[in-house]
């Protein structure tokens, strides 16, 4: 790891302007992931967590308006968190189970994600770093929007997701999660928007900027939290196109997916259980979207 991390924090400070993008696993939206576990109960959890820092006010629970910081470099942006699955997920198997057009294809609506083997979830993960990041990015000023914040019974399913970032008129979108691959698969992964042009998807606008959005993630993660990329996909980038997620099919605004980690490898799940961590992880992710911002 310490040499391929020598090799990639230089590309990172450049903002990764160069990358590779290949087809891959990842991603949590049903058979094709690989993140097919399914995940324990949150309560069932064992694994030694951080409490999430509190919500804003105004700003949990997707539509509705959120609030932002008074000043700073991203005010009048607009940035929509997809905290992936919900931790209800699990005791709505049949609502979530129901298949929703992703443009390419149709697709089960929502997956109950994976967890850690002592039962850690990755929902229960994907909104703590939601949360983290949300309080970073309003204090740059950004107005920021969650997707669900735990605050209903299932869902939403992954066509309403997109339509969530597309109807808030989003600057940027990033949708949050954990893989749940083979042990000794380690890393992090961003993955791409192809250029899909189907029935209700057509991505042709938002491929070039979600690239861009990306790698600049891909870098300031490296930078920030010292993790390498995925020695699974991606042959090494941190990135990863791919055309089979409703959630970026469907999105008309740039969007792009990260895997943090993979929740069944312990090397890695000892960093995604851990409270310190998870602020690195949304520190280098909202770190990629400022930059993105900024031009």
């Amino acid at each position: 790891m310490t040499v391929a991390l020598a090799a990639l924090v230089p590309g990172a400070l450049l903002g990764w302007a160069v990358y590779a993008a290949v087809g891959g696993s990842g991603g949590d939206e049903g058979p094709g992931s690989a993140a097919a576990s399914p995940s324990a109960s949150p309560s069932a959890s064992a694994s030694p967590r951080t409490s999430s820092p509190a919500p804003s006010a105004g700003s949990g629970g997707g539509k509705p308006g959120a609030s932002a910081a008074a000043g700073g470099p991203l005010v009048g942006k607009v940035v929509v968190i997809d905290p992936g699955h919900n931790p209800g997920n699990f005791e709505h198997t049949a609502e979530i189970n129901r298949q929703v057009d992703i443009g390419t294809n149709r697709k089960e609506c929502d997956t109950t994600g994976t967890s850690t083997d002592d039962g850690y979830a990755e929902a229960e993960f994907t909104l703590d770093v939601a949360h983290r990041m949300r309080a970073l990015l309003e204090k740059q000023g950004a107005t920021v929007k969650l997707t669900q914040d735990g605050d209903r019974p299932f869902g939403p399913c992954v066509d309403e997701r997109a339509r969530i970032g597309n109807e808030a008129k989003a600057d940027a979108v990033v949708s949050i999660h954990a893989d749940g691959s083979g042990a000794g698969n380690r890393g992090f992964h961003v993955i791409l928007p192809g250029a899909v042009d189907a029935g209700a998807a057509d991505t042709r606008a938002v491929v070039g900027p979600s690239g861009d959005l990306g790698t600049r993630i891909a870098g300031d993660f490296v930078r920030v939290t010292g993790s390498a990329p995925s020695n699974y996909v991606g042959d090494g980038t941190g990135l990863v196109t791919r055309k089979d997620l409703g959630g970026l099919n469907l999105s008309t605004v740039p969007k792009v997916f990260i895997e943090c980690g993979n929740m069944r490898d312990s090397e890695d799940a000892a960093l995604l259980t851990s409270g310190a961590w998870r602020q690195k992880a949304a520190q280098g992710i909202s770190e990629g979207i400022v930059s993105f911002l900024r031009g």
